[in-house]
């Protein structure tokens, strides 16, 4: 199993843009859960970029040394919670219109927020996507 470094450089020779740190991707998730949270502003493009921050972790998961997947995994483990709180699942129904869909084992390309506003509501709607318009509200 590998150190922090070893897995944001091992991954960054995968393919990832940058050798990541742990606690930078998990930082990225929670401001994502958060902006699902009170409503997502950007476009879809935005979004699904967005996602791949937990993609990171999951691939990262497999590599860690277990003393840093146990420090991380409660923190990783409640963002999750509050992610799928503010999504609705509809078996990556509606993203799958404007990206191709990971393995089925990463369920938050399955999900949309529940909150649908700005450019990314219109473009789920459109896609058959049903969640609540603050707008409307």
């Amino acid at each position: 199993m590998a150190t922090e470094t070893e897995v944001g450089e091992l991954l960054h020779q995968r393919g990832w843009r940058t050798a990541f740190t742990v606690a930078e991707r998990v930082n990225a998730w929670a401001d994502l859960v958060g902006a699902i949270e009170r409503g997502y502003g950007d476009d879809i493009y935005e979004y699904t970029n967005d996602l791949y921050c937990r993609n990171w972790l999951h691939e990262a998961w497999l590599l860690l040394d277990e003393h840093i997947v146990q420090l991380w995994t409660p923190q990783i483990k409640a963002l999750d919670d509050r992610c799928k709180a503010a999504t609705i699942d509809d078996d990556g129904q509606a993203l799958d219109q404007f990206h191709r869909l990971p393995g089925p084992d990463l369920w938050w390309w399955r999900r949309h927020p529940r909150i649908l506003t700005g450019d990314l509501g219109r473009s789920l709607r459109s896609a058959g996507a049903i969640g609540t318009d603050p707008d409307t509200a």
